[in-house]
């Protein structure tokens, strides 16, 4: 096979939580761009949370961020973006509020707490982003430039049955996806990693056959499926497995690097 495009997912994929990416991981990099592979991240984060990893790994050209509705290059360059309406963010927020559920959100890439939550610190110090806390009338007023909302729980079971309450109550005015265990996002309708990979794979003339993606979470299905060729972390989940072409070793494995090695450097 030829892969011109490899897309990766960070958290769990090529960086365990919390930490660096490792110097293996790296090298695998700048090994498949010598051999002329264009590597780029595709994440549910921030775009800033996501920025550092990108110039770390040397990659040069637009990063997928916010799960597709921020497409943007490493020196500022937008390519693609989607913003959530402000009637919709309002509803969201009220929606949120009523119910007790802890909600943030990403105006301008910058990050709006409610309040300093366990859930706002957890989410500060796993993406070493500091947030403004602002109240929940503060959430529905910083409403411009949003690319996303964001409801943090207590685990994956919790986080399904807002997934369905949120998906039944607001239908097809968002999309509601689970990105790990703990969180809920919203942005809008066809928005995906999936259609990042389309917008980005467009912009580099590459096919979609030339494209490889690598994840382990709920959120990395659309790009994983839209991609030529997928593979798995060992640690993904059982429906990320269940449709890749295969499966590598875990994050803490280094299981990106080898997915190069054995796929794109020898495929």
């Amino acid at each position: 096979m030829s892969i011109k495009l490899f897309v990766t997912d960070l958290d769990g994929t090529l960086l365990p939580k919390g930490q660096q990416v490792s110097q293996e991981n790296i090298d695998a990099v700048q090994e498949a761009v010598k051999a002329g592979v264009t590597v780029t991240i595709a994440t549910g984060r921030m775009y800033r949370a996501a920025l550092p990893v990108a110039l770390t790994l040397g990659v040069d050209v637009p990063i997928i961020t916010y799960n597709g509705a921020l497409i943007k290059s490493t020196s500022g360059e937008v390519f693609y973006e989607s913003f959530l309406p402000k009637k919709v963010i309002a509803d969201v927020v009220s929606f949120c509020q009523e119910r007790g559920w802890y909600l943030q959100s990403c105006s301008h890439d910058e990050l709006y707490l409610p309040a300093h939550t366990s859930e706002a610190e957890g989410y500060e110090a796993a993406q070493n982003i500091k947030g403004h806390v602002v109240g929940w009338d503060g959430l529905k007023a910083h409403n411009e430039a949003v690319c996303k909302l964001l409801s943090i729980t207590s685990g994956a079971e919790e986080t399904d049955a807002r997934i369905r309450e949120m998906r039944a109550y607001f239908g097809s005015e968002i999309a509601v996806v689970r990105s790990n265990a703990n969180y809920v996002e919203i942005v809008n309708p066809g928005v995906s990693k999936a259609a990042g990979i389309q917008h980005l794979a467009d912009k580099l003339g590459v096919k979609l056959d030339e494209v490889m993606a690598i994840g382990d979470a709920n959120n990395d299905l659309p790009m994983l499926k839209a991609a030529g060729h997928s593979i798995a972390m060992g640690n993904a989940v059982p429906e990320v497995k269940a449709v890749c072409d295969a499966v590598t070793t875990t994050c803490e494995e280094n299981g990106f690097a080898k997915a190069i090695y054995d796929y794109v450097l020898r495929g």
